[in-house]
């Protein structure tokens, strides 16, 4: 099979040239995104391979088609990013990786909080200029406090049971409940009812019609003040201007991100040299108690051996003509 595979890191070569023994596959790698201009690069490609900030709407797919591509493969869970109507038009088939280390993303909202929390990422910086100070460093106890989760899929009931191990009463929201997480003595509530309860906010829930913007003003206001909210889902789970009123009025006391509404300009590059143009990324990055990495939370070595094994399984019953158990219909 001829793969053509978008947002290509080093890390993403790697891992596909690592597996690919077992499938003799042949790859173009491209650094660049997909989307409606870059798509030109599909030609002679059967699958296209893509990443959360790919542009795969009706333009692109138009394009695609036309150059003969029958799959795309996505390289994560999430598939907002894709028309799927105009795949179906066009008799391409959508696959995903679904489930590739909850654990993965689940520690890394934990490594959020924590470090927002106990401020150590400002302690390191501080011992090593010298300044074994602890003014401004103050913390509180995760145990006891009401974690409110938004979305129990597999990420989230991950999250819910790591965090029940400090001590925290958990309040979720999903439009399914979790029967294991129930036995675990998580409790279900209304979406307000989550926000209203929280210390601490974790988003776990796909973006879609229904969830864009969740975090928004109306939201933000019925919560707790001083409330810690945690994204480690989609970026436009939370509208930006929104939460930077809700930091400046002090009603969001602690937000933790690992996607931004905006990311796909600025995440996955060293802009280290450049000047950012994005005035909403700038005046988050400004507070001191706003903490940003750039969407690692999968980054893992477990979740990236299970998502290249997984993509590649996809194409292989793709091009088997099996069962594509992984399909996104």
């Amino acid at each position: 099979m001829k793969i053509a595979v978008f947002s290509t890191k080093s890390y993403d070569q790697e891992y596909f040239e690592k597996y690919n023994d077992a499938h003799q596959n042949n790859f173009s790698f491209y650094e660049t995104a997909l989307n409606s201009d870059t798509a030109k690069l599909t030609a002679g490609s059967d699958v296209v391979c893509v990443f959360v900030n790919d542009v795969v709407n009706k333009a692109t797919i138009e394009v695609i088609a036309a150059n003969g591509v029958k799959l795309i493969a996505l390289r994560c869970a999430g598939y907002n990013n894709v028309d799927l109507e105009a795949a179906k038009s066009k008799g391409i088939k959508v696959a995903r990786v679904p489930a590739y280390s909850p654990e993965a993303v689940a520690e890394h909202a934990l490594a959020l909080i924590l470090t927002l929390n106990r401020k150590t990422h400002k302690a390191y910086n501080r011992v090593r200029e010298g300044n074994f100070s602890l003014k401004n460093l103050i913390g509180f106890n995760l145990h006891k406090k009401t974690v409110g989760v938004i979305g129990t899929g597999q990420i989230g009931a991950t999250f819910c049971k790591i965090i029940k191990g400090f001590g925290c009463n958990i309040i979720a929201y999903d439009i399914a409940e979790n029967q294991e997480l129930l036995e675990l003595g998580v409790t279900y509530g209304s979406l307000e009812e989550v926000f209203k309860q929280s210390d601490i906010l974790s988003l776990h829930c796909p973006l879609n019609k229904h969830t864009k913007h969740i975090v928004n003003k109306t939201s933000i206001a019925v919560m707790k003040e001083g409330v810690m909210i945690i994204n480690t889902s989609r970026g436009a789970l939370i509208n930006t201007a929104d939460a930077i009123e809700g930091l400046i009025t002090k009603k969001i006391g602690y937000l933790g991100i690992d996607v931004y509404e905006q990311e796909e300009n600025l995440f996955f590059e060293d802009l280290s040299e450049h000047i950012i143009q994005d005035e909403q990324i700038l005046r988050l990055l400004s507070f001191p108690n706003v903490l940003i990495t750039s969407h690692q939370a999968y980054f893992t070595k477990e979740a990236m051996d299970q998502i290249t094994i997984t993509t590649l399984e996809n194409i292989k019953a793709f091009k088997d003509n099996t069962e594509l158990i992984n399909e996104v219909k």
